[in-house]
């Protein structure tokens, strides 16, 4: 019976002893999810975020200086062309015309009486002309004090709405400074920013078209109206697209946010797609891992990353296969070299690789 109890406690300590070694070893083995990449080629669609805009698009400015006295509309008014949006502080100008009006009187007085005189021949030709030189001149400060004063009432300079109102009464605005911000009601166009890349490779372009998300299931046909020949200050290019079909413009406004979707040549493109995640940045450069069966490790490769895709996808030119078996996740806890086991691949009667 003693030994029976010893054998049976030597038995469990063992069990316990193999357990714990299988779950050291467990922990040890390090899961990675992968896939095969895909060839760009079948993907001959790419997409941009985008927005729509006013192609008169304005900022309207007061041609004067000076302390702004009313504002007299709001966001969202619509205006006519001609109507007065805002005024300012007449009183300079009002008592500078009336000195350049007396100024005005005085010399022309004095220039038609020297005139007179020549026609009769009792002044000189100097006299003549320096009168008549004279009061061309008052007349042309005349007419600018005017118009200086009437450039105190700011008007619309179209038909349109109010967009934004960046002024307020009782503030002094300089000449030409954007009180008000305005757009015309008449055509819109969709605006996006592409890379260097695509920039490039524009005339692999074929047809676009734009989605909203408030007018779900409806395409919009575009075309390219402009492309700028600079890159701004974040090194994209801007694309303005016109509407090539019907659209509603009580439901489609300036600022609208909008995917537009592009198609270009299939034989045009060579590159691989693969998640975003799969990518790891380091020193400036990007990385994979790929999976290596052969021997059941992770090689760490150098890749050329084109174009970012707006659904997790980037766009791979130099450093990839199609037969590689890519890492997409965990890839910031891999070493080069690291023996790795993939995780089962998810099937319609395995979800989730439970099975």
């Amino acid at each position: 019976m003693k030994h029976t109890i010893i054998f049976n406690l030597l038995l469990i300590a063992l069990l316990l002893v193999s357990c714990n070694s299988k779950k050291d070893s467990d922990k040890q083995v390090q899961y990675v999810k992968t896939m095969t990449i895909a060839d760009a080629s079948k993907f001959a669609e790419v997409n941009f975020p985008g927005r729509t805009k006013a192609i008169d698009d304005i900022n309207v400015a007061f041609r004067v200086s000076g302390p702004i006295s009313r504002i007299l509309v709001h966001d969202g008014d619509h205006v006519s062309k001609g109507q007065v949006i805002a005024t300012m502080d007449p009183r300079d100008y009002q008592v500078q015309l009336n000195a350049t009006k007396a100024e005005y009187e005085q010399v022309k007085a004095d220039a038609e009486r020297i005139i007179a005189l020549y026609q009769e021949g009792n002044t000189t030709a100097s006299n003549y002309d320096k009168a008549r030189y004279g009061l061309a001149q008052i007349t042309q400060k005349l007419n600018n004090h005017r118009n200086q004063l009437a450039d105190t009432q700011l008007r619309a300079p179209m038909n349109g709405y109010i967009q934004d109102v960046l002024h307020e009464a009782g503030e002094t605005v300089s000449a030409g400074l954007p009180v008000i911000s305005m757009f015309g009601s008449s055509t819109l166009e969709v605006e996006i920013s592409i890379s260097a890349y695509d920039y490039a490779n524009r005339d692999r372009l074929n047809s676009a078209y734009c989605v909203f998300d408030l007018l779900p299931g409806e395409k919009f046909p575009l075309k390219v109206a402009s492309i700028s020949a600079e890159a701004n200050a974040s090194q994209l290019y801007t694309v303005r697209f016109q509407f090539a079909g019907p659209y509603d413009r009580s439901k489609i406004t300036p600022g609208m946010t909008t995917i537009v979707y592009a198609t270009v040549d299939n034989d045009a493109v060579d590159n691989q797609l693969i998640p975003v995640s799969a990518i790891l940045e380091k020193e400036g450069k990007q990385y994979v891992y790929i999976y290596v069966r052969e021997t059941g490790t992770v090689k760490m490769l150098n890749i050329a990353v084109k174009r970012l895709h707006n659904d997790g996808m980037a766009e791979i030119s130099a450093g990839l296969h199609n037969s590689d078996e890519v890492v997409v996740a965990g890839v910031h806890h891999l070493t080069d070299g690291m023996k790795v086991t993939p995780l089962p691949k998810t099937s319609k009667s395995n979800v989730g690789g439970l099975l």
